[in-house]
């Protein structure tokens, strides 16, 4: 199934972005450093659950003792619970590490375009699936009952958000636009403040990429995600250690913007937040020079690396087909005690 033949291409406000690593970063300052927590984060496994298992084994011998795992949604092709527990299966079958931050993608509610799991049926959408059922399994799957929650890697907070209404349900013009509640966002603003009292770097994982920030973000295709664009841009635009990790483009990490610094008018953040492109494990995607997006085609499978350390944040791009690593950035952190 091609996720592109689903995507809504709506407009988005124009953003203020400055593009960071064009390359192999030079080696970080070490007197920025110093012992660090280490952790991994990939996105959109789509049902590539060899390449899921390719990049477990290349993690495992890269970061063996890695605080955590972060998935930046897509985490199913369908979201079919046997879905889910392919995905699980994978999991047990290879080293992983422990604790592991589930973000919600599009992808998984997408069981209603199909009359069941062999027949694509998009003209009887919904096909009698609720939404409250695709939900419930990203719930048991997850183990908690929110698509929004925060876990500890090693002391590093990862907070991961997601939509809780499918679009599609509640207005026929829509289908995957990200709808985020009241309660989502004063959870999340209250999060926020709470770690910059601590001065402590906050990691948030979310699928949908916010518009003019890390790769495809200024293809028509990826301006309309967010029903709320502006008003998430408003909270996290204030705090210069946050650290937002997005998938569901499955643009190229080697692309200079794979990493931006997003300063948001207004919120009193000069040096605005970091956004940073996950990468994928299935499928990567390129700017076709024409507005729309091409497939790299071959093998494609990328992730990332991140080191918190006591005065910095080290971000490194790995490809776990080839087992070498991309490119790197060290963000100098602003709260560091």
């Amino acid at each position: 199934m091609d996720r592109r033949s689903f995507m809504l291409a709506t407009g988005g406000a124009l953003a203020a972005t400055t593009a960071l690593g064009t390359g192999a970063e030079a080696a970080p300052d070490r007197d920025l450093l110093g012992s660090a927590v280490r952790f991994n984060i990939i996105s959109d496994i789509q049902g590539d659950l060899a390449d899921l298992g390719k990049a477990l084994d290349d993690i495992h011998a890269t970061n063996p003792r890695s605080a955590g795992l972060g998935v930046a949604g897509d985490i199913t092709p369908r979201g079919y619970d046997f879905e889910y527990a392919q995905v699980r299966s994978v999991l047990d079958r290879h080293p992983h590490p422990k604790n592991v931050a589930w973000a919600i993608g599009n992808h998984e509610f997408y069981v209603p375009k199909w009359r069941d799991p062999d027949t694509l049926a998009q003209d009887t959408w919904p096909n009698g699936a609720t939404e409250d059922s695709l939900f419930r399994s990203f719930h048991h799957f997850a183990g908690r009952n929110t698509v929004y929650s925060e876990t500890s890697f090693n002391g590093v907070p990862v907070l991961c958000l997601g939509t809780e209404r499918y679009a599609r349900y509640h207005d026929p013009k829509l289908w995957d636009e990200v709808w985020l509640s009241d309660q989502q966002f004063t959870w999340l603003e209250r999060r926020l403040a709470y770690w910059d009292r601590w001065r402590k770097p906050v990691m948030v994982l979310t699928h949908h990429p916010l518009p003019n920030t890390v790769s495809g973000t200024r293809n028509k295709l990826y301006l309309g995600d967010y029903l709320q664009a502006d008003r998430l841009l408003a909270v996290l635009g204030r705090y210069r250690d946050v650290f937002l990790f997005s998938g569901h483009t499955h643009w190229d990490l080697n692309l200079s913007d794979w990493v931006v610094r997003r300063v948001v008018p207004g919120s009193g953040n000069l040096e605005g937040f970091t956004v940073v492109n996950t990468g994928a494990v299935q499928t990567g995607w390129v700017d076709d020079g024409k507005g729309g997006e091409t497939s790299l085609g071959g093998s494609f499978n990328q992730g990332l690396q991140v080191e918190v350390h006591h005065r910095a944040v080290v971000i490194k791009a790995r490809d776990f087909t080839t087992g070498t690593w991309l490119k790197q950035i060290t963000v100098p952190l602003r709260n560091s005690p």
